[in-house]
């Protein structure tokens, strides 16, 4: 299994970004998230089930209305149960990462990404974008 650095560069070398958890509550980590990529100017697409814009940017439904899944990295800051079909949706459409914000995952998330060949995609157990994000990009420079 490679190790989670080379997953993270993985995950933050794409050019398309999008979050699963942010809402129009902005003290919540998923919106946190978002602005995080805005304050970077990444390209970045919230994904929401109700909401057609967040902060400013167009969002979509699910992972399957994105423009090219295949090409965006996508955050994921939401309960475990939610976070188990986001990943069936990701796995199904060839995302190439996915970082699971901490508290986004539990036992039944970790067996589906070791059962499904996911461990080298998925970024999970602690670490936040929102925390060690800037360094993983510092060190592409």
């Amino acid at each position: 299994m490679p190790g989670t650095a080379e997953v993270k560069k993985l995950f933050l070398s794409s050019s398309k970004f999008a979050v699963v958890g942010a809402s129009k509550d902005q003290t919540k980590y998923g919106t946190k998230v978002l602005k995080w990529y805005q304050a970077r100017d990444k390209n970045v697409t919230p994904i929401h089930p109700k909401e057609s814009e967040l902060e400013g940017i167009s969002a979509v439904r699910a992972v399957a209305d994105l423009p090219s899944p295949s090409e965006t990295s996508i955050s994921i800051v939401t309960p475990a149960k939610v976070t188990l079909g986001v990943l069936e949706q990701a796995k199904a459409l060839s995302v190439p990462a996915l970082w699971l914000q901490p508290g986004a995952e539990d036992e039944a998330v970790i067996k589906y990404i070791n059962e499904n060949d996911l461990a080298d995609k998925v970024i999970y157990g602690g670490p936040c974008i929102l925390v060690e994000g800037d360094d993983i990009i510092k060190s592409f420079l």
